[in-house]
């Protein structure tokens, strides 16, 4: 089953802390993971700042397009402790 993200909200510099229909949430550290030319307007804060959560996706996506699999994000959460 795919995990549909259900909230996310900008929590500092490339952090964006993540809350999934299964109750999971926790944060997701984005700096190294904006490597490849979709990826690259996004290493401008301000740009990354833009981010939506696609209402039918049910992950992250930008206006240029990129957008993560939300089971990639799934796995790079970092709960708080």
């Amino acid at each position: 089953m795919i995990p549909k993200i259900i909230a996310a909200r900008h929590v500092q510099g490339f952090v964006i802390h993540l809350r999934f229909a299964d109750g999971t949430e926790g944060d997701v550290n984005f700096d190294s993971e904006l490597d490849g030319d979709v990826f690259l307007p996004l290493k401008n804060l301000s740009y990354f700042k833009e981010f939506i959560l696609h209402p039918d996706l049910h992950t992250l996506t930008w206006p240029n397009g990129a957008d993560f699999a939300p089971e990639f994000l799934y796995d790079k959460i970092q709960i708080p402790a």
